[in-house]
């Protein structure tokens, strides 16, 4: 099997002074996996997916699907491509089945196949039982569903995701996310932005970061977390009082891998320790015999954020 692939090539996208891309160099190349692509509000993120769609055209640079030019030979670039750039809406009077048959009729599906193609996408999102209700009745995770629905009706290898959990309720984010967990496993390679790193962490294997149109890392999701921890891991530590200035200064400094401890407020706890899961359980053990009020022990951050915010910050 070949192995799919996304390239950009010194890309950028001017608007008039303004560079909402900035000579990105970024080529993905895999399956079976799912590369993040993190960035702030304004860092060119859906600017890229607009290109590489071929909503947009670049100024300067080349976006390439599979080997092909997009710009050059839009359809062949995007035959086995689909993506969700933004948040489209579906007509509200359609069904399910008639918003795909008409996405199935322009995308030029064979007639003979689109039923099975558009069951098996409505299967791949657990929306079958409803096939045949009002789109206008659904909620807003039911209908972004849909839409991903949509983006898998010619089964490609490549999908392009543009923040697909954004606006969702708690339930439509994990269930959105529990799809692109089972896309990877299709042999799909997916490229999906999001602003959320929780989400990034739980879902990618692979991260890109950018920040005022210029790539700042592609590496591994385990490489970047790696470098940025240097070793070093964080707890929230919750309290059912308050906690005296003295005693965070002195005593739990001095537990055995304790780096730093710092007050987040009058009640809450933020240490950094070196070591893992054993380190850990002592200094949670020695922080109960110390009879402070615990009432909450958990990870205070993930590496991800800190490699974010280390490297957001430098770009400034």
């Amino acid at each position: 099997m070949t192995s799919s692939s996304i390239e950009a090539v010194n890309l950028s996208k001017r608007y008039n002074s303004f560079y909402a891309l900035s000579n990105l160099d970024l080529k993905i190349e895999g399956s079976n996996k799912c590369v993040g692509f993190l960035g702030p509000n304004g860092a060119g993120k859906t600017t890229t997916f607009k290109i590489f769609t071929g909503l947009i055209f670049p100024t300067e640079g080349e976006a390439i699907i599979n080997g092909v030019d997009v710009r050059k030979d839009k359809k062949a670039a995007l035959a086995s491509c689909s993506a969700l750039v933004e948040t489209p809406e579906i007509y509200p009077a359609l069904t399910p089945k008639e918003a795909l048959t008409m996405i199935a009729e322009t995308r030029g599906i064979p007639r003979e196949e689109r039923n099975k193609r558009i069951d098996e996408a409505l299967a791949q999102v657990k929306m079958e039982e409803w096939t045949s209700k009002k789109v206008g009745k659904f909620s807003k995770g039911m209908k972004q569903r849909v839409n991903i629905a949509s983006a898998l009706l010619s089964d490609p290898d490549t999908i392009l995701l543009d923040e697909p959990t954004v606006g969702l309720d708690p339930r439509g984010m994990t269930d959105v996310r529990d799809i692109v967990k089972s896309l990877k496993k299709n042999n799909k390679l997916i490229f999906m932005s999001s602003h959320l790193l929780s989400e990034v962490s739980d879902v990618c294997d692979e991260v890109a970061m950018i920040d005022h149109g210029k790539l700042l890392v592609y590496d591994t999701l385990a490489n970047l977390t790696a470098k940025s921890s240097r070793g070093e891991n964080a707890v929230e530590v919750g309290l059912s009082r308050q906690i005296d200035d003295g005693f965070v200064k002195t005593r739990i400094p001095e537990l055995p891998g304790v780096v730093t401890v710092d007050k987040l407020d009058e009640k809450n706890l933020k240490i950094k320790f070196t070591g893992g899961v054993a380190a850990q359980e002592e200094i949670l053990s020695e922080l109960v015999a110390m009879k402070i009020g615990i009432i909450s022990f958990k990870h205070g951050y993930s590496s991800l954020e800190e490699a974010y915010l280390n490297l957001i910050k430098d770009s400034r």
